[in-house]
């Protein structure tokens, strides 16, 4: 039962809300409860890739949520948070189908104290890990003393002081529990430098479909920014100079936001640019996504993390190094030499399928889940 406003009571209809399982396998893997930017989901298809390894991404539904990223089952944000009924269904589930439980962003796949929360699974023999993916574990303090353009300087993100409380918890916690830690992007090894990197994953093929005519053809290229987070993104800080070479005639610049999973691949497809992150020093789906089109991606990656990219893919991230500060100068080079940068954004799709297919995803999720790397599917 629940209580609501007016004192008006009703029961929880928890029958209604999917129950985590998988088929019988050795290794049986829950990721959750973030699924950002869909890739709870992506990591479990990747796992799956490993003989005898089944996997199942779990995501809390939260209101009003237009990007609808896949998940194999979802709990609405309400019930996550108040549903003991549910709570207490989940845990057994949890407990008595999973043999791996991969934790996202510090918070458990039922509400409660993470920690105790590891603890007890573990009790329960089963093996935990711990998944980062940015503004989680990204502590804008050091942030701020890394990245010159940082968002995390004079008050700039209004946000700036939840993210420092959120993720020296999140950090504390790491400290507490020890075990396994992956992150998502190369830049969050500064943070957490003990971590394994667990490359972002995307399916290629939705992206390379829709790709049909090369960037950079056009007279008046067309430049997408899709920004999930404008203030993280640096988007107000490029839009001026990108709206200042729309008005000269030599861009067509398109600024888009909510716009619904599915329809992202026609977005990039049709585009000539597409613009990713300028203040935070990595890429990440976005940049993936575009690569897989065969476009040609804008964004600051600090050179240490190229270092990092260029050791795991055996080649260099084919992404065009810009600055808050330079990138109209960036874009008017690129006009200038369109040949070069064409080559530059062809190689996107192979870049992709060395580290962002789920391949690479699954050889680093297998020493975790105790599976052989080399009998990837």
């Amino acid at each position: 039962m629940a209580a609501l406003a007016g004192g008006v009571r009703w029961r929880w209809r928890t029958s209604r809300i999917p129950r985590p399982s998988v088929a019988g396998s050795r290794v049986r893997l829950i990721i959750g409860p973030a699924n950002s930017a869909g890739q709870g989901f992506r990591w479990a298809r990747a796992a799956e890739r490993l003989a005898g390894v089944k996997a199942y991404a779990f995501a809390i539904q939260a209101p009003g949520d237009r990007f609808r990223f896949p998940a194999d089952g979802r709990v609405a944000a309400l019930d996550y948070s108040r549903n003991y009924v549910w709570r207490r269904r989940q845990r057994r589930d949890v407990e008595s189908r999973f043999t791996h439980v991969l934790l996202e962003s510090g918070r458990g796949v039922w509400r409660g104290d993470a920690a105790e929360q590891i603890a007890g699974l573990r009790r329960a023999g089963i093996e935990v890990g711990m998944l980062f993916h940015g503004s989680d574990i990204r502590t804008p303090d050091r942030h701020a003393q890394l990245e010159p353009d940082s968002p995390f300087t004079d008050g700039w993100y209004p946000e700036t002081e939840k993210l420092q409380r959120r993720t020296a918890e999140n950090h504390e916690l790491v400290s507490m529990s020890g075990g396994p830690v992956f992150v998502s992007t190369p830049d969050l090894l500064d943070f957490l430098p003990e971590a394994t990197w667990l490359p972002v994953v995307v399916d290629p093929e939705p992206w390379r479909r829709v790709a049909t005519r090369p960037p950079l053809e056009r007279e008046r290229p067309l430049v997408v920014h899709a920004p999930s987070r404008r203030g993280l993104k640096g988007s107000e800080a490029i839009g001026p100079a990108l709206r200042a070479l729309d008005s000269e005639g030599l861009i067509a610049y398109r600024e888009v936001t909510g716009v619904p999973a599915e329809q992202m691949p026609r977005l990039y497809g049709d585009a000539d640019i597409v613009l990713d992150h300028f203040v935070m020093g990595g890429y990440g789906v976005a940049g993936c996504e575009a690569m897989a089109s065969g476009r040609l991606v804008l964004a600051h990656v600090s050179e240490r993390h190229r270092e990092v990219v260029r050791a795991a893919a055996g080649m260099d991230l084919p992404v065009v190094e810009a600055r808050v500060g330079d990138i109209g100068d960036v874009i008017r080079t690129i006009l200038a030499d369109r040949d070069r940068y064409r080559a530059l954004a062809a190689r996107g799709p192979e870049f992709v399928a060395r580290l962002h297919d789920g391949g690479y995803a699954a050889r680093t999720l297998s020493a975790f889940l105790g599976a052989d790397r080399a009998a990837i599917a």
